[in-house]
């Protein structure tokens, strides 16, 4: 152990960023984003389980990948604390933003069909994960059905949202998608018991537009439009959204 800090030291004699939960009395009963994540719905038995299986926490600084495109697939990512962004490798060579994480989202589905994962997470701020072992997790979920649904219900998360992506860049003008992409945060904070008018945005404007199909200056044009308009008002990454009915708006109007 590291002497001051009293934590984890690795073989090459560094502070591991591994901390395991139940020396820091986190579980999923206590957990914020449960509600979001594994454990919504399970009785106090099967709670237990969960815990057991979920026995490692990571912590990573901004910058720092979760896991690396190619890395072998193991286990999924239940983001505790912070956010991350996920690329994939594009044609030309530079690094497409495919998601944007937040806490209570499960990052690492990709990995289950190939064995590897297809993309890189990294974290845009200081993030905390609980690592979640698929093999274990399969396991125990074929004895908890409650589980296994829950367990579907994550992927099936995944599934919308990268269908609702492809609506965005399929048939959307660049105001709509900046605009859905807002809303679509709007209510994920929402969810997890936050303002939904005001927030900060972790990615840049260029990994929102890599993320939007969108060039840097028309994502930074059309949150300047915005702004002149009245709807959000914009201080470096914090973003307040000051007009929701008027940006709902703006996307009922193309339905």
């Amino acid at each position: 152990m590291h002497p001051i800090r009293g934590l984890p030291i690795d073989p090459e004699g560094k502070v591991s960023n591994v901390i395991s939960i139940s020396d820091l009395r986190v579980h999923c009963a206590t957990c914020s984003m449960r509600e979001l994540c594994l454990p919504i719905g399970l009785d106090s038995d099967a709670m237990r389980e969960l815990d057991a299986l979920i026995t490692i926490r990571r912590h990573f600084k901004k910058g720092k990948s979760v896991f690396n495109c190619g890395d072998r697939f193991a286990a999924l990512y239940a983001i505790r604390s912070g956010s991350c962004k996920v690329t994939v490798p594009a044609e030309d060579g530079r690094e497409q933003v495919s998601g944007y994480h937040i806490m209570g989202d499960v990052m690492g589905f990709d990995g289950i069909d190939s064995g590897r994962h297809g993309g890189q997470a990294i974290a845009l701020e200081d993030t905390e994960v609980c690592e979640i072992p698929f093999d274990h997790l399969e396991e125990l979920s074929q004895r908890l059905p409650p589980l296994q649904h829950n367990l579907h219900r994550l992927l099936s998360r995944e599934v919308t949202r990268d269908e609702n992506l492809l609506l965005v860049l399929g048939s959307m003008r660049a105001d709509e998608r900046v605009v859905a992409f807002l809303l679509n945060l709007s209510n994920r904070y929402r969810q997890r018991g936050y303002s939904s008018t005001e927030f900060v945005l972790r990615m840049t404007r260029g990994e929102i537009g890599s993320y939007l199909g969108l060039k840097l200056e028309t994502v930074s044009r059309v949150f300047s439009h915005l702004q002149e308009q009245g709807t959000i008002k914009v201080h470096k990454k914090a973003v307040q959204l000051v007009d929701l009915p008027a940006l709902r708006a703006m996307m009922n109007e193309r339905e």
